[in-house]
């Protein structure tokens, strides 16, 4: 609307300006123009209005004109003429734009696109909705991130000024759908996270695919996690009656295992499993029944988080179960033998073990009785024989999973997204990613291996429990262990078996008194040990100068009737000269000579060890050499105690859970950031606790300062929402800057809802007082800083 006004006198519907007459000048105000572009031309002075000025630069100057012609030049043009030039208003039809806007979408012309938008928007705000959408969904099915952000900044701004009546459910579905596909997951969760904000819930089937897509990083699996935890906590504790019509659209949305399973793989792909314990916890207040796959999600979460208790009780029901496949009770028992040797339960892992191996004997049995039955029978066509472990169609390797997510399900348009009413093509997405998932998941299991769905224990797994032993000097256990586990095996080679594998690498890592102890303990179990053992340890204890176990290992081996070859009968005369014992050299020399020993044997033991390392196949010897060098050795105690204050603080008894703490490190037990983490949220949970929260966040930098505990992104985030929560904004930006320089994802949008929800009217008065104390300014000025962080000031 343009009028023009002299004097109070109106010239016309169109043109709006106020003029202001003194004696001899006139004045030009323009006040409004909608749907009017300006254009001004002529020679102008100094101070008159430049070629192209805008409207503001007319507003704010309100240059001086001469008395004013105004000319007619069409019916939507008007000229304004002074004595130093004309300013031309030439205004563009809406309606005209708008189907030009609608064309370019139509031909895919988006920059042509974006500027029609852009002209519309000055002129008449938002374009109506079928354009609008259309022109979201179209920006969205290029994939190309340039056009992406432009429709997340355009949904935004139309959620800014609240008209989100003019976006459909499926558009905005489509969009995040398409951004968590492309890799965006934050824009794609902040859609969601909007539409049941305005109670456009959407079902659990649509929103699953978006969380699916954004499990597959680690930002987006963790947002991912938050995003569960939210909507989950629509539905805890029956809150919503499904009784109630009204409430269906809400009921369509409660999570479901499938989605909960992709988000708990998510989380512990990428190393957040106290964030998958939350999930867990989740699943029943909702009334979510797990299935097989769920139970052993459950099973790596309890043992990344060293809840043994929990495992244990999960065993006995998987035990009874037999849904599970081959593969998953593979899972199950490496959790299992992974929990027990991280808390140094030597005596249950081994039990696990001698276990597996009697049940993988006595299936190989009736394995090889059911092939004589087929054979006698003519049938040969399932013998074992015909049978490749490599070919089980249930193990996955990296380069498939590898080409599985190059040539993954094709991202839909929005025609067959719209058209797809019940999201049966989503359906069928979602379940093959959580297998890719799951897929990825069973590459990790280490310890257990599978052949022909018999269950046996992996070389891995004897170099962990061998370590283990030998670290807490248990060598009578160690050796009763792998007696056992030897008569349990397949039939192997004397020379390849656990045993003598076990000494040969205490030998060639000095470990002499070690081998020496396993020697006797199978000589006391009547286990005939072989000569080459005997040759290698004495040659070691040669070369160690160590004369006393010299004396003692050659009678053990004279008493044992054990021959030595000629090289340690060489290795025993170097010794003797190099003692100045000479009269012992030629007794020595005497004896070898007496016995016509062959120098050809002295090559038993150098042979064993170089066939195990140039095997194609890893061995024991091999394995066991690489954890002893790792040098990292597991503070079990930390495990223990971990276990007990998490129990307090679960059951929130926070005196208790201190009292463990002091008590860990009087041990010598150094907290890392798994403790930590149950106390803070120990403390959260109870309510009002933030002070005590405080004290620990300074405890923690401290010891962060003097060793090697590192702050990991759940501990940090447990962190920042307590301080947010109780508006401690001076701490909650130190966490943000500890978020920040160690590159963790934040959820910001969490955040300020929760500042919304319990500091909305905090200093929102821009003006500080005139009397405030130091500490009153920093705390107000800390939190206008967490204000603008999370985009409200």
């Amino acid at each position: 609307m343009l009028t023009i006004k002299r004097i109070g006198q109106q010239f016309g519907p169109y043109l709006s300006a106020d003029f202001v007459c003194s004696h001899n000048d006139w004045y030009l105000n323009i006040v409004k123009v909608s749907g009017f572009r300006f254009l001004s031309y002529g020679n102008h002075r100094k101070n008159d209005l430049a070629v192209g000025s805008s409207l503001d630069s007319i507003w704010k100057q309100k240059r001086r004109m001469d008395p004013c012609n105004i000319k007619w030049a069409g019916s939507f043009q008007f000229t304004f003429s002074t004595m130093t030039g004309s300013i031309l208003v030439q205004a563009r039809d809406p309606s005209k734009l708008s189907m030009e806007l609608d064309n370019a979408i139509e031909e895919k012309r988006f920059e042509d696109v974006w500027r029609l938008y852009e002209q519309y928007q000055l002129m008449e705000g938002f374009p109506r909705k079928s354009i609008l959408n259309k022109l979201l969904a179209s920006f969205a099915e290029t994939h190309d991130l340039q056009w992406l952000e432009k429709a997340q900044s355009l949904v935004e701004s139309v959620f800014e000024e609240s008209k989100h009546e003019l976006l459909e459910k499926e558009t905005l579905l489509y969009l995040s759908y398409i951004l968590a596909k492309s890799a965006f997951p934050v824009p794609a969760s902040t859609i969601l996270r909007k539409l049941v904000e305005i109670e456009e819930y959407p079902s659990v089937t649509a929103w699953s695919v978006v969380v699916a897509h954004m499990s597959q990083t680690a930002s987006g699996a963790y947002i991912a996690a938050e995003l569960i935890l939210e909507i989950g906590y629509l539905f805890q504790n029956n809150r919503v009656d499904p009784r109630k019509k009204s409430n269906w659209p809400l009921l369509a949305m409660k999570p479901n295992t499938t989605v909960f399973n992709i988000v708990l793989v998510g989380c512990l792909l990428f190393g957040t499993s106290r964030k998958a314990n939350e999930l867990l916890e989740m699943m029943p207040r909702i009334g979510v029944k797990p299935d097989s796959s769920s139970l052993i999600i459950m099973a790596h979460t309890y043992e990344r988080n060293g809840h043994r208790e929990e495992l244990r009780n999960l065993k006995r029901y998987i035990d009874d179960d037999c849904k599970l496949g081959d593969l998953q009770f593979q899972q199950f028992y490496n959790c299992l033998l992974a929990c027990h040797l991280n808390f140094g339960d030597l005596n249950s892992a081994s039990h696990v073990v001698l276990d597996m191996l009697n049940k993988a004997n006595k299936a190989r049995e009736s394995l090889a009785s059911a092939t004589v039955t087929l054979q006698d029978n003519g049938t040969s066509k399932f013998s074992s024989s015909n049978l490749n472990p490599n070919q089980n169609p249930g193990i996955v390797t990296e380069e498939g999973l590898v080409h599985a997510q190059l040539h993954g399900v094709s991202a839909q348009s929005y025609e067959e997204f719209c058209r797809d009413r019940k999201y049966k093509s989503l359906e069928v997405e979602v379940h093959e990613m959580l297998n890719m998932l799951l897929a990825k998941l069973q590459l990790r299991v280490d310890l257990v291996t599978s052949e022909y769905g018999i269950l046996q224990p992996t070389e891995l797994l004897y170099a962990k429990l061998v370590k283990a032993f030998l670290e807490t000097g248990r060598i009578k256990d160690l050796a009763e262990f792998i007696i056992k586990a030897d008569k349990g095996e397949s039939p192997v080679s004397t020379e390849n078996s656990t045993v003598i594998q076990v000494i040969n690498t205490c030998i060639s890592l000095g470990w002499l008194e070690q081998a020496h102890d396993l020697i006797d303990e199978m000589r006391f179990a009547g286990i005939r040990v072989s000569s080459s053992l005997y040759s290698s340890l004495l040659k070691a204890y040669c070369q160690a100068k160590k004369p006393l176990e010299i004396t003692s290992l050659l009678r053990d081996a004279r008493k044992a009737g054990v021959q030595l070859d000629s090289s340690c009968y060489e290795a025993l005369i170097q010794s003797r000269v190099l003692d100045k014992d000479n009269k012992g050299a030629l007794d020595l020399f005497k004896e070898m000579k007496e016995a016509k020993i062959s120098k050809a044997s002295n090559q038993e033991f150098e042979m064993l060890v170089k066939g195990c390392a140039d095997s194609g196949e890893a061995g024991l010897m091999a394995k066991l050499l690489e954890e002893i060098k790792e040098g990292q050795r597991v503070d079990c105690g930390v495990h223990d105690w971990n276990n007990v204050i998490h129990f307090f603080c679960k059951k929130r008894l926070m005196k208790d859970a201190e009292k463990a703490l002091k008590k860990m490190r009087a041990l010598g037990h150094i907290p890392n950031a798994q403790t930590f983490h149950s106390l803070v949220t120990g403390y959260a949970a109870c309510g009002g606790k933030y002070t005590e929260v405080t004290e620990l966040w300074g405890e923690m930098k401290v010891l962060a300062s003097s060793s090697s505990m590192k702050f990991d992104q759940e501990l940090l985030d447990s962190l920042l929402y307590t301080f947010v929560r109780g508006g401690f904004f001076l701490r909650a930006n130190e966490v943000i800057e500890m978020l920040e320089a160690g590159n963790m994802i934040v959820d910001k949008y969490k955040y300020r809802t929760i500042f919304l929800k319990y500091h909305k009217t905090l200093y929102k008065n821009k003006s500080s007082p005139k009397f405030q104390t130091e500490a009153q300014l920093k705390r107000r000025e800390a939190a206008l800083v967490f204000k603008k962080w999370v985009g409200l000031y």
